[in-house]
C-alpha cells in the first residue's frame, strides 16, 4: 500500500503571498532536493543532520529560481515517517510553479489529496482517528471545533478506544484459549471480572455515542431559524446579532422574500442564523415561495427563534399565543425560543404582563440592541459545553459514531450471551465483532476503499 516514489506538493494555500512552502516526501526526497539546492555555505545537504535549516538557492544548472530556506527531516523522525524536505520560497505563483516543475523533472510526482498524512498513517506516525483529526483541525473555524480537533489529534479519543480494545482483547484471548481445551471443560477467563469489564465498556461507549450530538453541532455549527410574521423585526434582529447590516430592513411587509444565512461564533461555538420570510397568508407568488422555504429551513434548523412584535401583544395577545402553539405543535422536537421584539415601546407594566402571559418569554429591542446578549446566552444553553470545559472526549466524526454504535451492539450481545449461559465459541464470535469495530476507528482494521474515501477529503499538500 505504501508507495515508494517521492511526492511533492504546495503545503501552503494556493495563490500569491509573502512566502510559500513546498513539501517533498519519500526515500529520494533529500537526494532530489540536493540536486536543485545550492547552499550559500557550500554544504552538502545529504550529509547534514535531521531537523536543520539551510539557506541557499534553488537552481537548474546556471538558472537561479529563488533564494530559499530548506528544512531537512530524516525518516523516521518526520511527519510522514519518510525523508522529508520543506522548501520555503517567496510566495510568487510563478516561483512556486517553476520550482514544482523543476522537482517533477528531477523525479518527484505530484502528491494526491491527503497523501502526506496517508503516509504518516501507513508508517505508524498517526492512527486513523488522529489522521482524520488533522483534516478537522485545518477546517476548524471556531474555538470549540479547534479544541476538539486538537484533543483528537493528540490521541485523546484513540487512546480511550485503544485501552478498551486492549482490555477486551486480553479477555478474548482467554476465551479463545478455552476453546482449545473444550474437552477438558476449564475456564481461563474469570466470568465475574469479564462481566464487570463489559459493563464498563458499555458505559464508556454510551457516553461517547451521546457526545456525538454535541460534537456534531460544534463541528458543523448550529443552524438557528428566525421565524415570525412580517415586520416583527427578524432582519433587524439578525443584523443586531451579527453587528452588521446583513439583511435589508424596511417597513414594507414581505421585504424578505428568500432566506438569508450568516454565521456567528458565540463563546467559541458556531451558530448559523437563518433569517426567513415572514409567515402570513399572501397571494404574492414570489413571497409564497419564500414562506414555503421558511418551513423547509425550520425543518433543517436545530433551534427555532419565534419572533413577534411585543408592542402589539396587548392588542393581539391571543393571536400571538395561537401562532406560538402552532409552531410548537408543528415542530414538537425542536427547541423553541420565544422572543418579544420592540420591547422599547412597552411600559414596565406591559413587560410584566407579557412575561406573565408567555412562559420563558425573552424581551428584546433589536433596533436598540437591548436584550441581544441575553438571547446569545439562551442559545448557548442549548449546547452542552460542560464536556468541553472538562476536556472530555467528544465524538464529531460520523464514521466513528457508526463504529461505536456497532461495537455497543456487539458488547450488549456478549452481555446477553453471558446471562443466558451460551457457549464460549458463540461468545467469541460477538467479541471478535466488537474488536473489529474498535479497530475500524483507529485503523487497526482498514481497507484501501476506506482509506481512499477518508483521505480524498484532505487538501493536496497535507
Amino acid at each position: 500500500m505504501i508507495s515508494q516514489d517521492t511526492i511533492v506538493a504546495l503545503a501552503t494555500a494556493s495563490g500569491a503571498g509573502a512566502i510559500a512552502i513546498l513539501r517533498i516526501s519519500g526515500a529520494d526526497a533529500i537526494t532530489i532536493a540536493a540536486s536543485v539546492f545550492q547552499s550559500v555555505s557550500g554544504k552538502d545537504i545529504t550529509r547534514q543532520k535531521s531537523h536543520t535549516l539551510h539557506l541557499g538557492h534553488i537552481q537548474d544548472d546556471t538558472k537561479i529560481y529563488d533564494q530559499v530556506l530548506l528544512s531537512l527531516f530524516k525518516g523516521p523522525n518526520s511527519y510522514t515517517g519518510e525523508n522529508t524536505v520543506e522548501i520555503s520560497c517567496h510566495g510568487s505563483v510563478y516561483i512556486q510553479q517553476q520550482i514544482i516543475q523543476l522537482l517533477l523533472r528531477k523525479g518527484c510526482r505530484m502528491a494526491n489529496a491527503g497523501e502526506f498524512t496517508l503516509r504518516a498513517f501507513l508508517n505508524g506516525k498517526l492512527d486513523l482517528s488522529q489522521a482524520e483529526a488533522v483534516a478537522d483541525l485545518i477546517a476548524s473555524d471556531n474555538e470549540a471545533s479547534h479544541q476538539i480537533a486538537m484533543q483528537q489529534m493528540r490521541g485523546g479519543f484513540s487512546n480511550e478506544i485503544a485501552r478498551l480494545r486492549e482490555e477486551l482483547l486480553n479477555f478474548a484471548s482467554l476465551i479463545e484459549l478455552e476453546l482449545d481445551f473444550a474437552e477438558e471443560d476449564v475456564e481461563f477467563a474469570d466470568r465475574t471480572q469479564f462481566f464487570e469489564l463489559l459493563s464498563r465498556i458499555e458505559f464508556v461507549l454510551k457516553r461517547l455515542i451521546d457526545s456525538f450530538a454535541v460534537g456534531n453541532v460544534i463541528k458543523n455549527g448550529i443552524p438557528v431559524a428566525i421565524v415570525g410574521e412580517p415586520n416583527v423585526g427578524k432582519s433587524t434582529l439578525l443584523n443586531a446579532l451579527l453587528n452588521e447590516e446583513r439583511a435589508i430592513v424596511s417597513d414594507i411587509a414581505g421585504t424578505t422574500r428568500d432566506t438569508i444565512e450568516d454565521e456567528l461564533v458565540i463563546s467559541g461555538i458556531g451558530f448559523r442564523f437563518i433569517d426567513t420570510a415572514g409567515i402570513r397568508e399572501t397571494e404574492d407568488v414570489v413571497e409564497s415561495i419564500g414562506i414555503r422555504k421558511t418551513f423547509e429551513k425550520i425543518e433543517q434548523a436545530q433551534v427555532v427563534v419565534y419572533l413577534f412584535d411585543a408592542s402589539q401583544f396587548a392588542v393581539e395577545g391571543s393571536g400571538i399565543r395561537v401562532e406560538i402553539e402552532k409552531i410548537k405543535n408543528q415542530f414538537p422536537l425542536k427547541p423553541l425560543l420565544i422572543i418579544g421584539n420592540k420591547a422599547d415601546k412597552l411600559t414596565d407594566a406591559q413587560k410584566a404582563q407579557a412575561v406573565n402571559d408567555i412562559p420563558q418569554l425573552l424581551l428584546v429591542s433589536a433596533k436598540e440592541n437591548s436584550g441581544v446578549e441575553d438571547l446569545k446566552e439562551k442559545l448557548l444553553s442549548f449546547v452542552n459545553t460542560g464536556a468541553l470545559r472538562n476536556n472530555e472526549t467528544i465524538v464529531t466524526n460520523t464514521r466513528h459514531y457508526d463504529s461505536l454504535i456497532k461495537a455497543l451492539e456487539e458488547i450488549q450481545k456478549v452481555q446477553f450471551g453471558m446471562r443466558s449461559g451460551i457457549s464460549a465459541d458463540l461468545l467469541a464470535i460477538d467479541i471478535r465483532q466488537a474488536l473489529y469495530h474498535f479497530g475500524e476507528i483507529t485503523g487497526s482494521v482498514s481497507n484501501d476503499e476506506l482509506l481512499g474515501n477518508i483521505f480524498a477529503n484532505f487538501c493536496i499538500g497535507k
